[in-house]
């Protein structure tokens, strides 16, 4: 079913070239939007450091399960397996998990739980990435939505603790 998933959305690339040079935009620089966003909250205003701040630790803790599972677990990426349209170069290590994807999640989901609306356009640009990165033959799909629920998770985790944290110290004050 993942081949199938995959070939689907891949056998695209190669035919339409505007919506190529798109997916390859979007799967090379997004991360600059989230970026630029995070910079934007941080100073924007006192209240928006802890979210930006809760969205880089959310990062920073999904790089490192990123790392964990890449020393654990190796899936042959697409090309590798069998030929496949890829539309820009890869690394030819594990296809799980994706790195662009884990991130964009992370932080969309660290701002969806504070910003919604916000939240809702990060959420949107982290499926197109998703999306991107099988139009481009890096991943499979499963690769994405697996990708997109630990880095949602992280997100979420990092949250609770935050909240539970401040409790904490609330009430020893």
């Amino acid at each position: 079913m993942d081949d199938k998933g995959f070939r689907t959305i891949n056998q695209l690339a190669g035919r339409y070239s505007v919506l190529d040079m798109l997916m390859i935009l979007i799967s090379k620089k997004v991360r600059y939007i989230f970026m630029f966003v995070l910079i934007f909250m941080w100073f924007r205003n006192d209240s928006q450091k802890k979210l930006t701040l809760n969205a880089v630790i959310s990062a920073v803790f999904t790089l490192f399960i990123h790392t964990l599972m890449k020393c654990f677990y190796f899936k042959p990426r697409p090309f590798i397996k069998r030929r496949v349209g890829i539309l820009i170069p890869s690394k030819m290590d594990s296809s799980f998990s994706s790195k662009h994807t884990l991130l964009t999640f992370a932080v969309s989901t660290s701002i969806f739980l504070h910003k919604r609306i916000v939240g809702l356009v990060m959420w949107g640009l982290s499926m197109l990435t998703g999306f991107s990165r099988v139009w481009v033959g890096h991943h499979y799909p499963s690769d994405i939505v697996r990708s997109a629920f630990v880095g949602s998770l992280t997100s979420i985790a990092v949250d609770k603790a935050g909240c539970l944290l401040k409790r904490m110290n609330q009430k020893i004050k």
